[in-house]
């Protein structure tokens, strides 16, 4: 019976990967980044150009388009917890309360707090060639 609740715990995972990065303003005038995320189980990969002023800011842009997307569509999700997957330590570390937080970026922070409350989520640190956000980049 212990084997069954686990293997079910596992399923209710859903792996979500963000990130962003850096773009010439020659390709994007007027925006210095490429804000995207990928969700593997659903088939959904995301890509926008985004004006971040620098990459922790991009990174959270990624993140937060991230959990809209989730509230958005929740019909496309189970109510399972999630697991969010980034590259940008500092962003997961003042998001998952273990860094101090940037003041000009309190109210993007604040708002991953709230998503926080209404959705179980770990957020997570993982190197940069396992991040399959990254994969459809110049697609």
């Amino acid at each position: 019976m212990f084997g069954l609740g686990m293997a079910l715990a596992e399923e209710a995972d859903m792996e979500c990967y963000f990130g962003s990065s850096a773009s010439s303003d020659k390709v994007l005038p007027g925006k210095s980044s490429v804000v995207m995320f990928h969700i593997p189980d659903i088939g959904i990969r995301f890509k926008a150009p985004f004006a971040g002023v620098d990459r922790d800011h991009s990174d959270l842009a990624s993140l937060l388009a991230l959990l809209e997307f989730i509230d958005k569509n929740q019909n496309y999700f189970s109510h399972g917890t999630y697991r969010l997957l980034g590259d940008n330590l500092n962003v997961i570390n003042q998001v998952n309360g273990r860094a101090e937080s940037r003041e000009e970026f309190e109210h993007l922070l604040e708002l991953a707090s709230n998503y926080r409350e209404k959705y179980r989520f770990s957020l997570e640190w993982i190197p940069s060639d396992e991040n399959s956000a990254f994969e459809s980049l110049f697609d």
